[in-house]
């Protein structure tokens, strides 16, 4: 990928505070071993499988674990864009997620 000649300048903040001005937010769905799905947003969703697999996050998630990651959306641009589109897809029965998850039509 080439930078245009502003892009380089984008993002940039001068002293110890960090930030990630291209990070990509994703919707995720993990499927518990009680074959359950659990479907949130991250910036990363292996890591995320891994904190729930410790035991951090939600009640659903302690309770239900372990966890497999079973889908990764297509990066979303922001975390807005992120929470939208998990907002439309948790409602969804168990047989419209198993659709999504093989890739097939919705």
């Amino acid at each position: 990928m080439t930078l245009s000649k502003a892009e380089p300048m984008l993002g940039r903040i001068e002293g110890p505070c960090v930030y990630n001005w291209r990070m990509s937010w994703f919707v995720y769905i993990a499927q518990a071993r009680t074959g359950r799905y659990y479907t949130s947003i991250t910036t990363n969703p292996s890591e995320r499988i891994i904190e729930h697999n410790s035991g951090q996050g939600s009640r659903f998630a302690r309770q239900q674990g372990p966890f497999k990651l079973v889908y990764i959306s297509p990066p979303l641009t922001n975390k807005s864009a992120a929470r939208k589109r998990e907002i439309q897809i948790k409602p969804w029965n168990r047989s419209k997620k198993k659709k999504l998850i093989t890739g097939e039509r919705t």
